[in-house]
């Protein structure tokens, strides 16, 4: 069993709590959660109604580690068959699969005359890789390029009008994949997490060196264990119950996660648990290093109301040129951003978009 730091706190409201558990926080609140089918029709399992404006096709693709994604490929219904258009790559929130918040995007964005993919990370969902549940800031990353090279070769896409849309922990991936592939002609980051910032120094950055040594420490130990015992420690999840007691943003996370509002069976947060150690190579490598390179268009989109909006503003603060844009929408949380229909803008997305992917 491991030893958990007692040194690791994270500020809940305006109180500095005492919490060991605050390395496991960057993967427990903000994965995505689970769906128990809201659609009457068996074969549709988003948690979202189908439209009838969109077609929607299952693909494969592999990343340049040799590992299959599986996506959902929604193409406006009028799609004629040698007509180009923009495509847009979606993936997220972190632990999320394409049958949540990231299908959501992909369908409103088909019907607003985009092809859009909506993909399962590596190691998550439909897609491939062992063993399950691992995140990597390098890995995660290439799994948007290795979309853009899939809509690269689709001969409904034109190659020269793609762009990337990542929610919650994907929106940091999202921006070091555009700060990497300069295919990407277009960029959203909606109610983003910077994983690495968050699993190395604690929300409001509260961890300073010597609790991340012995969270470090902690976790190496376990690597130990794990490799003896031929298995891999799970982090924590959300709670099967709320009490009441837990901050606003646990709360809104499992009345999105646990509920039929999001639930899906495939997805890590309500049905499983990401691997504990998953958090060594987001605490050692920063993933918006070069951020501030990127040369081509970036939408930055937060909620006033998020617990995590500081991680979308100082994004927006490290970025450089006229083609960046941070919009702030009026009361809205982390959560709305998934799937709130009256807080999402997508008029303001598909501007963007249709803007910069010409």
């Amino acid at each position: 069993m491991i030893i958990l730091p007692k040194k690791v706190v994270f500020l809940c409201g305006v109180k500095m709590m005492k919490n060991i558990i605050l390395f496991c926080l960057a993967f427990l609140f903000v994965i995505g959660g689970c769906n128990m089918s809201m659609a009457k029709d068996n074969k549709w399992d988003k948690t979202f109604p189908k439209s009838d404006k969109v077609n929607v096709e299952k693909v494969k693709f592999t990343n340049r580690y040799g590992i299959t994604l599986v996506g959902d490929l929604y193409t406006p219904e009028t799609l004629k068959k040698d007509e180009k258009l923009p495509a847009i790559a979606i993936s997220g929130p972190f632990g999320a699969v394409k049958e949540q918040a990231s299908g959501l995007y992909a369908q409103t964005l088909a019907q607003k005359g985009f092809i859009a993919l909506a993909f399962d990370p590596s190691y998550t969902g439909e897609s491939k890789g062992e063993p399950r549940n691992v995140a990597s800031p390098d890995i995660n990353t290439e799994d948007f390029s290795a979309a853009v090279d899939y809509l690269s070769n689709n001969a409904n896409v034109n190659p020269d009008k793609i762009g990337i849309l990542g929610i919650c922990g994907f929106g940091g991936f999202a921006l070091n994949a555009a700060a990497m592939d300069t295919r990407i002609k277009a960029t959203v980051a909606s109610t983003m997490y910077d994983m690495t910032r968050v699993s190395a120094k604690g929300y409001n950055d509260s961890i300073d060196e010597h609790a991340r040594y012995e969270l470090k420490q902690n976790l190496n130990n376990q690597r130990t264990l794990d490799y003896k015992n031929k298995t891999f420690a799970k982090a924590p999840g959300l709670p099967e119950k709320l009490t009441g007691e837990e901050p606003q943003f646990v709360q809104d996370y499992w009345n999105y996660y646990k509920t039929k509002r999001g639930f899906h069976k495939r997805s890590i947060n309500s049905n499983g648990n990401w691997n504990m150690t998953s958090t060594l190579s987001l605490i050692n490598m920063p993933i918006l290093s070069y951020s501030d390179e990127i040369q081509s268009a970036v939408l930055i989109i937060h909620g006033e109301k998020a617990h995590s909006r500081y991680f979308g503003e100082d994004a927006f603060k490290k970025l450089k040129g006229d083609n960046k844009e941070l919009l702030i929408v009026e009361g809205a949380n982390h959560v709305d951003l998934y799937d709130n229909l009256e807080k999402i803008p997508f008029d303001k997305i598909e501007d963007f978009f249709k803007n910069n992917l010409k």
